[in-house]
């Protein structure tokens, strides 16, 4: 999977073809710290004056640098994957090196830090199910009414909860049809940028 970066994400990356690859690392280092720790003004005010450059062009290369890394290690996308998605912005093969290895470094601690960031809503924990069939009753001696029964466990925090729900297996066919078209629809660039936004 490709990361996907707007004109608005490219500008702010762009700045790091000016700079050598010291102060890049530098910056990457700056970025995993606004991670762990929030935004620090008088980092960038010292890095700006060192580099005799414009405070904004010093933050907007932090964002877009924890940009990059944040939606890597969201998407767990792989090394091929990664230096593929930066080659587009016309980094040079040390830089993107730089950066790979930087990603590949910290990419399990940034996302213990949005595993943190995320709420905590119920999710999948368990599914149990079984199959009933009622071959013939009192009135109707030759049928077949298969029922499809579920038991959904999920996980809160650390509370369990369960919800038992009955269904018949067309209707089961058009929900898992609809959720397949759905999870689909996510992949998509149109609604990963809604998302990002989101958050």
């Amino acid at each position: 999977m490709l990361l996907m970066f707007d004109d608005k994400q490219k500008t702010h990356l762009s700045f790091l073809l000016k700079v050598d690859i010291g102060v890049v690392q530098e910056f990457c280092r700056l970025s995993f710290e606004f991670l762990r720790k929030g935004s620090n003004p008088k980092v960038y005010q010292g890095a700006a004056q060192k580099l005799g450059v414009e405070l904004e062009s010093v933050q907007n290369g932090v964002e877009g640098l924890m940009y990059l890394f944040t939606e890597s290690s969201k998407f767990m996308i792989s090394e091929i994957d990664f230096q593929d998605s930066i080659m587009t912005l016309g980094f040079s093969e040390e830089l993107r090196h730089s950066l790979l290895q930087m990603y590949m470094k910290n990419r399990n601690e940034v996302r213990e830090i949005l595993s943190e960031m995320s709420m905590d809503l119920p999710h999948y924990h368990n599914l149990e199910w079984r199959l009933d069939v009622e071959l013939a009753s009192r009135t109707l001696r030759h049928q077949t009414t298969p029922t499809v029964l579920l038991k959904l466990h999920t996980k809160e925090n650390s509370k369990m909860s369960t919800q038992v729900l009955q269904t018949d297996p067309i209707n089961l066919l058009h929900l898992t049809k609809v959720l397949e078209q759905a999870l689909q629809e996510m992949k998509s660039p149109y609604c990963r940028r809604i998302v990002r936004n989101i958050k």
